[in-house]
């Protein structure tokens, strides 16, 4: 069977990196979380004092520092998925929480950052055997991906579903604030002048609103199946 490409775009939220882990891990691909990779740079800046008083980025320092942000994954035995890691500290927990996701799109705007982290994907998946997930990964990063999906969901819906995820971690969460933040991501996402987030024109839609994890799981299967036969 041959190797692929597999791009997994769409809003944040909306179930992409556990589509994309569940699949690599049954197929056995590497799978890459770019979302983290965005994450793990906030993290890092929010760490360092580089945002300003009103939530803006203090672009020149981080351009400066962006030789110092290493980013890795390292399989988990325990959970058979990868775990982020920042200079070799294990941030997975620490990445989700509503602080960085209230900050990451700004970072993830910035031009010089969006060109460090793509040249960093390309390279992980030269080899093709790859599931990548993330906001330009059909459009940006692998253009010409074999298989692509766009996934979409309901803004209540990803809401709902980060503030479950945030409880069952035992972090605090607000619906209300969750939603705000759902909304004001897409704005941005979508906006920004370097790789918006945008349907590939060749890539698969899917609105899991109402799709359990399981189904997901099969449909996104089938698809491979299809492309890989």
């Amino acid at each position: 069977m041959k190797k692929i490409t597999i791009a997994i775009d769409g809003h944040s939220s909306c179930g992409k990196s556990t589509m994309a882990k569940d699949l690599a891990r049954e197929v056995g691909y590497v799978y890459v979380d770019t979302g983290a990779m965005y994450r793990s740079v906030t993290l890092y800046a929010l760490q360092h004092g580089l945002f300003n008083a009103d939530g803006s980025v203090k672009e020149a320092e981080l351009e400066t520092e962006m030789p110092n942000i290493h980013i890795t994954f390292k399989f988990n035995p325990e959970t058979s998925r990868p775990d982020t890691y920042l200079n070799n500290v294990r941030v997975e927990d620490e990445i989700r929480s509503l602080e960085v996701s209230s900050h990451v799109s700004p970072i993830a705007a910035i031009g010089f950052v969006r060109t460090a982290m793509v040249a960093q994907q390309q390279q992980m998946g030269k080899d093709k055997g790859v599931v990548m997930d993330g906001r330009d990964i059909g459009t940006t990063v692998f253009p010409d991906a074999e298989l692509k999906i766009f996934v979409t969901a309901s803004a209540q819906v990803r809401a709902q579903r980060r503030y479950d995820e945030l409880k069952a971690k035992g972090m605090p969460a607000d619906f209300d604030d969750i939603l705000k933040n759902v909304e004001e991501r897409d704005y941005i996402d979508s906006h920004r002048e370097v790789s918006p987030l945008r349907k590939a024109d060749d890539a698969i839609e899917l609105d899991n609103s109402n799709m359990t994890i399981a189904e997901q799981k099969a449909w996104l299967l089938e698809r491979f199946k299809e492309r890989t036969a």
